[in-house]
């Protein structure tokens, strides 16, 4: 069994390698000209769409954050308000893909966090830059506790409601882990 894997990546390798040197027209080559992939006009333009991610993002990234206390009229003692990098900025309202471990919030809520369930931030040990709200496409797929997926959806920050998450992917889809 492992023969055949063995022999089908070296075929695709080296037809890889044929068609980059055939076509060597262009300096750029990709997997699809190589007739690996389909071309875009196969979906629809809704599927061709959510196909594209721009961006992936990763914990590290997300948790590159720093905190202010600020007071407010609801929270006179203060409280800590999230200063966004300006990296994770220019990927507001982007597509993005990312990776990680749902944990339930109630029974039709979930959230993406960096950790499992009994290591999430409301346990200890993290914080709020550790988890993003999740908004499904269409309704709420089946999903399990700590059930890790690559989510694709659209990345959204926010700064200045702090009773809501840091992060959110919204139009989120599952990719990988169903």
């Amino acid at each position: 069994m492992r023969k055949t894997y063995f022999f089908i990546a070296l075929f695709l390798f080296l037809g890889a390698i044929y068609m980059n040197v055939k076509g060597r027209e262009s300096d750029s080559f990709s997997v699809q000209q190589a007739g690996f992939l389909p071309k875009a006009e196969a979906f629809s333009k809704s599927e061709a769409k959510s196909l594209i991610v721009t961006d992936t993002l990763n914990w590290k990234l997300l948790g590159a954050i720093k905190f202010v206390k600020k007071t407010t009229k609801d929270y006179p003692e203060g409280v800590m308000y999230p200063i966004i990098n300006s990296t994770l900025k220019t990927k507001n309202k982007k597509r993005i893909a990312m990776s990680g471990f749902i944990v339930p919030i109630d029974n039709t809520t979930y959230a993406l966090s960096k950790n499992v369930f009994a290591a999430c931030f409301f346990c200890g040990q993290a914080g709020p830059e550790t988890i993003m709200g999740i908004k499904f496409r269409g309704g709420t797929p089946k999903l399990k506790t700590d059930q890790y997926v690559t989510l694709e959806g659209n990345f959204r920050i926010n700064e200045n409601d702090v009773e809501d998450w840091i992060y959110h992917i919204e139009d989120a889809v599952i990719v990988k882990g169903k």
